[in-house]
């Protein structure tokens, strides 16, 4: 009877010991997201700190440092230049962290996917509402902020494998955003298309600066031009992620 009951004791107490190292050793969600944003190295995917840096200084300033020259050939240029697909990291689609990124404590989880929330869509300014996992496939598309095309002929196609890929899976690239609106961008720079919802204008070319700085591409004059005419009435708009 006492083997008995060493023997159920040691068995607590193993049970005991493996819950309490899940426990520790387990990551939420959030926790893996902030690490894949802030400590990407390990996984491919670039540190980024989406928060204004004050000494990264103004979109202004940071255009200013940008090269300005003519597109380059498109010759060449396909989506695979860059990535085959969204990167999996820690086991979960970077697709759906972006997403979760945007809903943030709305979003409800099925594992790694976003299956509902809410957020204000950032090229319309609408706040959108989704109850099910196919109105996101269906409403919701990841844009690159400075299109991968656009990247290309300005720069990117003259960039090692390993740079185009970080440009494809930068977070500072990211958005989701709708679907209708990203289709009608498609591979436009400033010069050729900018939101719908004004208020995000100085956001959004503030962010193209900054991921065209960050990776050393250029713009068209045309193209500096026009966010210029947007930065001149936000002119302290901070560069971010830089």
């Amino acid at each position: 009877m006492k083997l008995k009951t060493r023997r159920l004791s040691a068995v607590l107490v193993t049970l005991i010991g493996v819950t309490i190292w899940i426990v520790l050793n387990s990551a939420s969600y959030d926790e893996i997201f902030t690490r894949v944003e802030n400590t990407g190295a390990e996984s491919g995917i670039q540190e980024i700190n989406l928060e204004p840096d004050g000494n990264a200084g103004s979109a202004i300033e940071i255009l200013e440092k940008l090269e300005v020259k003519g597109r380059a050939p498109k010759t060449g240029y396909t989506r695979e230049q860059f990535y085959d697909g969204w990167p999996d990291v820690d086991g979960c689609s970077l697709r759906q962290r972006i997403i979760k990124r945007e809903f943030d404590e709305t979003a409800v989880l099925d594992g790694c996917n976003v299956v509902a929330g809410e957020y204000d869509e950032p090229y319309t300014g609408e706040h959108r509402v989704f109850k099910e996992r196919s109105e996101i496939s269906d409403g919701v598309q990841i844009d690159h902020v400075v299109a991968l095309s656009d990247a290309w002929q300005k720069g990117a196609q003259y960039l090692s494998a390993e740079d185009r890929y970080a440009i494809a899976t930068d977070p500072l690239n990211l958005l989701a955003v709708d679907a209708v609106a990203n289709k009608k961008k498609s591979d436009g720079d400033a010069a050729t298309w900018l939101p719908a919802n004004k208020k995000f204008r100085c956001q959004y070319v503030a962010r193209q600066v900054s991921v065209k700085y960050k990776y050393s591409l250029w713009v068209t004059q045309a193209e500096k031009d026009a966010v210029l005419r947007v930065l001149s009435n936000c002119p302290s708009e901070p560069a971010i992620g830089i």
